[in-house]
């Protein structure tokens, strides 16, 4: 059993202070230091074995790409949330039978179907601190560029050693700003396949009216199945292939939590930006989102006008719809929450007090870290000159010319060692770009993307002609106006094969010569644009390079002091794996609200109208009304709602807890004291979603569904007994 190194703060010498058990996402490696923390709050395992990612608990948790899950069988059953399933439902799907509306099962393995060539299982197996690696490849005097260079071959040599063979996927992840590295090491289970998912009445109930809300009464729960080949190694999907066997899975404790429990969270958070400096915040709230809400909005209109007129297109992009209302809704509490805080000035006193302590100890070595502060101050400014320009040029070559772009360049790269090729265009990232290719034909409608390009070049030709792509202009060739602009874009999609999976494979396993030669409208034009695209490519690894110089000084700074104030010292969300820990708990508001952390199915009586997205099936409601809850229920629940008395008990639908999650967290398994499964984190409340900048502890919650509603709903409502057996959960008859 390999045990994780204890590495990021602790290998840059910082100690763990104590802290508050609700805020922080830990790396396994430093829960030993808080195990009197975790003691206390009710953990019942020893927090070194949670340091150990080929034991139980840690071994079970799985990563998706975008979302966690965690095995939940010896079949490799994969419990996550219904929405991060929802691409593979979609997938599956079409105006005619679509599985999100009206959800699935698979009552035997033959019946499971593909979840499309990009979706993976990632089994976390071993992380290596390469601190050391990484920085003895940058050399004293090195230009921004070279630096870029230098870390950016020193992390694809680490991963090419590392990956010594087709099951593993490696990847080299920056922690505290650069301040330390570390080489993360992953089994890559090609084969997933879709086994259950409850119809969207209940797996989306609420829809984007309650996304962000409490209460919340939604099962946001679904089933994948991991395969492999006969031999045990990963491959792509095939009718041979057999169930995944993984060392451990997760128990299932059907008794779930009760209010005041410990409840811990494992999984793979995306990005927070709690180390940011105030103009970074500023930069957020007065451009970034209310920009993006813009486009979003935007974009989302056009596709909810072509689904309107074509019930395919609808299905085709159900995904990117979800995705951009869910995007919607958090940039408008990132605006609230980041507001209300004040959060530019709270950073402005923090940066303020930072250097004040670094002024106060006028060592030669807080002498240059202030003197690199304002240095980054100055980057941070210089970078956001660009940023229209560098928002709406992507707009304009986004769909299929993106595409084009992204073949010509991956022509381009071929012709290199493999060292020497860009990531995410190296030989390992070929069979995800060939996946990408296919799926497309479900996820993309060439009206649609017509659209959107035209939106974009909308934007696009008001940017100041210095800030324009030459080769861009010249094929605009002066068109200014929409139906210049329209008339320019159906030429350019009348002369190109890209709008067809066959003639994408045909680009993709295109040699230089065809490339070259090629008539393809798309391929034409990529060839045109790709100079100038390289040529701002490198001024982005240069900027790239002046960061990776002065943002690990900033941290630096910020750590010791954050140590110095015994405040907690986490590395901000990255992508890897993570534990978050609390209790069950509700909240106050504002004055004279105070929220209650359960649900429970009377809720959905209360709230359900017939009409989506609050119209649970007919079978729920029947179920809900006769207290049919077979033995999934809490008589301390219904003692604390009201909703029940305690002899007869609640049945729990959601809960929050004080745990500190974000994006990326959607579909990690909640666990108890002992490690066992008792729901699965899905979403946060509204005060929540501007803790990627600020946390607040006293409103900042997790949303769960309850295990026990997850249970019943199977058992009860869509009768997958078959999954409840293999699971080992008994059952009523």
């Amino acid at each position: 059993m390999r045990r994780l190194l204890t590495v990021a703060v602790l290998s840059a010498g910082l100690a763990l202070p104590a802290a508050h058990a609700d805020e922080g996402m830990w790396q396994p490696a430093q829960l030993p230091s808080l195990a009197r923390t975790l003691k206390a709050e009710g953990l019942k395992l020893d927090p070194k074995n949670l340091t150990d990612l080929t034991a139980y608990p840690m071994g079970a948790v799985v990563s998706l790409g975008f979302c966690t899950g965690s095995f939940v069988s010896p079949e490799g059953l994969v419990v996550t949330n219904h929405h991060c399933a929802y691409g593979a439902l979609q997938y599956n799907s079409s105006d005619k039978k679509n599985l999100i509306v009206d959800g699935f099962l698979a009552r035997r393995h033959s019946e499971e179907k593909p979840g499309g060539p990009n979706l993976h299982v990632y089994v976390t197996e071993d992380i290596r601190d390469v601190t050391t690696d990484i920085k003895a490849a940058i050399k004293p005097g090195m230009s921004p560029l070279d630096r870029f260079n230098a870390i950016d071959t020193a992390e694809k040599t680490l991963v090419k050693q590392c990956e010594s063979g087709a099951d593993f996927r490696c990847d080299v992840y920056s922690f505290y700003g650069g301040t330390s590295y570390q080489l993360i090491k992953q089994r890559e289970i090609k084969d997933v396949r879709v086994v259950y998912a409850p119809p969207e009445s209940i797996g989306k109930y609420g829809g984007d009216i309650d996304n962000w809300m409490w209460p919340r009464h939604t099962g946001d729960f679904s089933y994948l199945r991991a395969y492999v080949a006969p031999d045990g190694s990963s491959a792509p999907y095939s009718k041979d292939n057999v169930p995944y066997r993984p060392r451990h899975w997760l128990k299932v404790n059907p008794r779930g939590l009760e209010p005041g429990d410990f409840a811990m969270v494992v999984g793979y958070p995306g990005r927070t930006n709690r180390y940011r400096l105030a103009a970074e915040v500023a930069d957020a709230v007065n451009w970034r989102y209310p920009t993006l809400l813009k486009v979003y909005g935007d974009l989302l209109k056009i596709i909810e006008q072509a689904g309107r007129k074509n019930p395919e297109v609808a299905v085709k992009y159900a995904g990117t719809v979800a995705s951009y209302n869910n995007a919607l809704k958090n940039f408008e509490g990132q605006l609230a929450g980041l507001g209300k805080a004040h959060a530019v000035k709270v950073k402005q006193r923090q940066e303020a007090a930072l250097e004040k302590w670094l002024a106060a100890n006028p060592s030669p070595a807080h002498r240059a870290m202030l003197e690199d502060i304002h240095k980054l101050r100055e980057l941070i400014a210089r970078q956001q000159v660009h940023r229209e320009r560098s928002l709406d040029t992507r707009l304009a070559t986004r769909g299929l010319l993106g595409t084009a772009i992204m073949l010509v360049r991956l022509d381009q790269e071929r012709a290199k060692p493999d060292l020497e090729r860009n990531q995410g265009m190296q030989q390992r990232d070929e069979p995800r770009i060939k996946g990408r290719l296919q799926q497309m034909a479900r996820r993309m409608d060439a009206g649609v993307d017509q659209q959107m390009m035209v939106y974009g070049l909308l934007r696009y030709v008001k940017l100041p002609t210095g800030q324009r792509l030459k080769a861009l202009d010249a094929w605009l060739d002066g068109a200014h106006t929409r139906a210049a602009i329209e008339k320019k874009v159906a030429s350019l999609y009348a002369g190109t094969s890209l709008t067809t999976t066959a003639g994408r494979l045909k680009w993709f396993k295109a040699d230089a010569k065809q490339v070259a030669q090629s008539h393809d409208s798309m391929i034409v034009l990529a060839r045109k644009l790709m100079p100038q695209l390289r040529a701002r490519e490198k001024q982005d690894k240069t900027v790239t390079g002046e960061f990776q110089a002065l943002r690990p000084r900033y941290m630096q700074a910020m750590l010791a002091w954050n140590r110095a104030e015994g405040r907690p010292v986490y590395p901000d969300a990255n992508g890897s794996l993570r534990v978050t820990f609390g209790t069950v708990k509700g909240y106050f508001p504002k004055d004279g609200v105070k929220y209650l952390p359960f649900t429970t199915a009377e809720g959905i009586l209360e709230k359900d109208t017939g009409k989506a997205p609050f119209n649970a099936p007919a079978a729920e409601l029947e179920a809900i009304r006769a207290h049919r809850f077979d033995g999934f229920t809490s008589s301390r629940i219904a003692a604390l709602d009201g909703y029940a008395p305690d002899s007869a008990g609640a049945l729990p639908v959601n809960f929050l807890t004080d745990l500190d999650t974000t994006g990326g967290n959607s579909g990690s398994p909640t666990l108890d004291g002992q490690g066992r499964l008792v729901g699965l984190l899905f979403d946060g409340n509204w005060e929540s979603v501007s803790a990627d900048w600020l946390f607040n502890p006293r409103l900042t919650r997790s949303i769960h569904v309850d295990v026990r509603y997850m249970l019943w709903v199977m058992h009860q409502v869509d009768h997958a007994d078959n999954l409840l057996k293999e699971m080992g959960v008994p059952t009523r008859p």
